[in-house]
């Protein structure tokens, strides 16, 4: 599957839930319920996936950790906050770099509605 039909499972699964569920819950609550959803639907997901952090002569074994890699080929950071911030576009753009994906969903589950909590992020490798 592309990235772009992958994309398509995971907001669906990020809508049903939300739905369910809406705003007001932990980030943790949402991302355990949006890889129940992806593992349903037959995909291979990573949680809590480790990524090394490698600069000149120094690695990191664990630099970051991504919320959900699906299919390695898709990074999904996944939040419940009032609003997206500066900081969390390129957190998922160093994230999409480290792992050598090339595209990241940026999921915030506490808004009204969804479509205005999710951003879609290229990596241009």
């Amino acid at each position: 599957m592309t990235e772009n039909g992958l994309s398509k499972v995971i907001f669906d699964s990020a809508l049903k839930i939300h739905r369910v569920l809406g705003p007001g819950l932990l980030e943790s609550a949402y991302e355990k319920c949006l890889y129940y959803e992806l593992i349903q639907a037959g995909l291979l997901v990573e949680k809590q996936k480790p990524l090394p952090l490698v600069y000149e002569a120094i690695k990191l074994e664990v630099g970051y950790r991504v919320d959900l890699m699906v299919e390695k080929k898709v990074v999904v950071e996944v939040k419940a906050v009032e609003a997206i911030t500066d900081v969390h576009l390129p957190q998922v753009l160093t994230y999409l770099k480290l792992s050598g994906c090339k595209l990241g969903l940026l999921i915030n589950f506490n808004v009204t509605m969804l479509k205005n909590g999710v951003r879609r992020i290229a990596n241009q490798l």
